[in-house]
């Protein structure tokens, strides 16, 4: 699948990205996470880039890559400057046990939320334009007895009880979830009227002040098959969001739906949305994988600050190999250095 073509938005002049600076966590010790950080951390930017992390940590995995680096602990007591191949200025961390690539550690799950942490709090304090955040493995925090469902939920509970909504990017191509990580059975209880309305608000919000959309175009797709055939497959989309969508267009906002999911991703369809919000997790996800998984963008909308990650997991089968491929956090640079 192609993706389409955006119609307008997110244009920067060079001068404004050389004052932005961003941060960049490097996510589970174990996985990938150090090997994308080391390789960005390699190319030019046009912004500075701060690394969360360990520097023993980091250094160590340079070391085991081949790859020379210079090191050096961030202040934030000079200006923002274009960030240069080869150099990498670490927010400092400390891990909680010794690292063996591709064997995550409980132990260390402190250490990881310790560094989403001080990436938020820099956002917040306006430290930082922007965070990227490198993947994290949830079931070792969550065997450390912390329950934790992914950044996304994490970072509304440290945004003072924001309404998040995750946003998956990849060129043009642009789908919101209403709901996110959750078992499917539990999907339809979590889809109401109140939040499919606050979550379009926060979706065409986004689009209009991160991306620079005007007048996004939304199109909102139905939790059922054929989006209920008419009642008979199911009456989510006669009962709760059509008339969301009923309510979403009287104030305004250019939004269709709900239409079936098995067409609102043809080509055809995707020409009159900039956006498309899918019901659930898997009714989205495989979509903006097939066409640009290694390239797409998670963004989460709805915070008091930019937030963008890679569309991949840690990978814990590559950490340390050479082969992890770091394109998914080339792109969320990029796009984080962009956004409104």
């Amino acid at each position: 699948m192609a993706a389409t073509t955006p119609r307008r938005g997110l244009r920067r002049d060079p001068e404004s990205l050389s004052q932005r600076r961003l941060v960049v966590t490097t996510g589970e010790p174990a996985g990938i996470g150090p090997d994308i950080a080391l390789a960005a951390a390699l190319a030019d930017w046009p912004c500075e880039l701060v690394f969360a992390g360990d520097p023993s940590v980091l250094a160590a995995r340079a070391a085991l890559l081949g790859l020379s680096i210079n090191f050096r602990t961030w202040t934030g007591q000079s200006p923002a400057v274009p960030h240069r191949a080869g150099s990498m200025p670490v927010l400092a961390a400390t891990i909680g046990r010794e690292v063996q690539p591709g064997r995550p550690d409980p132990a260390n799950a402190r250490y990881v939320l310790s560094m989403i942490d001080a990436a938020a709090e820099g956002c917040i304090a306006g430290r930082f334009a922007a965070m990227v955040t490198a993947p994290v493995q949830k079931s070792s925090i969550n065997d450390a007895g912390i329950a934790f469902q992914g950044h996304t939920e994490y970072l509304a509970g440290k945004g003072g009880g924001a309404h998040p909504v995750m946003l998956l990017v990849a060129g043009g191509l642009r789908i919101a979830l209403a709901t996110t990580h959750l078992p499917l059975a539990e999907v339809p209880r979590h889809i109401s009227r109140e939040s499919l309305e606050r979550t379009v608000t926060v979706l065409d919000e986004g689009l209009r002040n991160a991306f620079r959309l005007e007048a996004p175009r939304i199109v909102v797709c139905g939790l059922n098959p054929h989006a209920g055939e008419g009642g008979h497959l199911g009456r989510e989309e006669i009962e709760v969001i059509g008339p969301a969508v009923t309510a979403l267009r009287a104030r305004g906002l250019a939004v269709s739906g709900p239409v079936p999911a098995d067409t609102a991703f043809t080509p055809s369809a995707l020409e009159a949305a900039d956006a498309v919000l899918a019901m659930y997790h898997d009714q989205g996800l495989p979509v903006i994988k097939h066409a640009g998984f290694g390239r797409a963008v998670n963004v989460t909308l709805g915070l008091s600050f930019h937030r963008t990650s890679v569309d991949h997991g840690t990978a814990l089968d590559l950490a340390g190999t050479g082969r992890a491929d770091p394109g998914s956090l080339f792109e969320a640079i990029d796009l984080a250095l962009r956004l409104g």
